[in-house]
């Protein structure tokens, strides 16, 4: 079938909105807000309030466009919030990595073969590296390359600080197992490392989110996040929450915060989540008690 829906005009956007239910305070100011905040941004946020089985995607609750843009202005608190929290908690992964193998293999670790789990892997990963540092307008890599001639990359005290999350991600996954990455995870608290690495991949997924300004509120997570079993610091009591839903995201968020000091997110998500009544916390994950949990308070 061939798309053939033609663009409309912004008051046509509203009185589109309006046929099919939607109510308003005033159509005009809405009308300016769709000229800043597209119809199709907004369609993810009045979606789960319409019968999407119906072609004409009548609305089924009574709900005013107002509500809708607070909705949105939520969506967008929370995803200020978390990413930055994830921006603290990917410095202290940075550090750790770099510390941890730079003390016992030298400045240049990431480039050793041997360290590595997956040859093919390692390859693709120092490539992407390679890629990064290229690219990078960062001083003490132009000072590296204009003052030194071997190792041609810069340490990895460098190279690793210009490197995304997601690829920081998949180095570390791909690392052999052993003290340096014990100690790695012990720092945040883990036991496991499987743990660590699964977080890391799911907080990369979800920092992409925010950096693009996509809709944090009530996604289905692609990466699936997976619980300690034995955490070394208090952690839930209620572990019954689903892996994809973005609470148990922030739980493990939080935990990692914890371990590295730093308490403002907790303060800022309770403060938040007080503030959109539209925003349905079991939208998100949140089970119905989980301010009652010690590790909120």
């Amino acid at each position: 079938m061939q798309y053939n829906k033609p663009p409309i005009s912004f008051s046509d956007q509203t009185a589109r909105l309006e046929a099919r239910g939607l109510e308003f305070h005033n159509l005009s100011h809405a009308a300016k807000c769709l000229s800043n905040i597209s119809y199709y941004r907004l369609r993810a946020y009045t979606y789960p309030f319409q019968d999407n089985d119906n072609p004409d995607h009548p609305f089924i609750v009574k709900v005013y466009f107002e509500e809708i843009i607070d909705l949105y202005r939520f969506d967008r608190k929370i995803s200020q919030i978390v990413f930055e929290a994830l921006e603290k908690i990917e410095v202290a992964l940075r550090t750790q990595i770099i510390y941890q193998w730079a003390l016992t293999h030298g400045s240049h670790w990431q480039i050793i073969p041997s360290l590595y789990r997956d040859p093919t892997k390692f390859t693709i990963q120092l490539n992407s590296l390679q890629t990064e540092i290229d690219r990078s307008n960062e001083t003490f890599i132009e000072h590296y390359k204009k003052t030194y001639t071997s190792p041609t990359e810069p340490p990895s005290w460098m190279s690793l600080e210009v490197s995304s999350f997601g690829l920081l991600s998949q180095i570390f996954c791909n690392l052999r197992k052993g003290q340096q990455k014990s100690a790695v995870a012990n720092h945040f608290g883990l036991n496991d490392i499987s743990i660590l690495e699964n977080w890391m991949h799911c907080f990369s997924n979800i920092r992409n989110i925010c950096a693009h300004h996509a809709r944090l509120w009530n996604r289905r997570l692609t990466a699936h996040i997976k619980l300690p079993r034995n955490p070394q610091n208090p952690f839930l009591k209620n572990t019954k929450i689903y892996p994809y839903k973005l609470y148990a995201a922030l739980c493990c968020m939080q935990y990692m915060l914890n371990n590295i000091q730093e308490d403002c997110f907790k303060s800022k998500l309770l403060t938040i989540m007080g503030e959109c009544p539209l925003a349905q916390e079991k939208e998100m994950g949140f089970p119905t008690d989980w301010k009652n949990e010690n590790f909120w308070k």
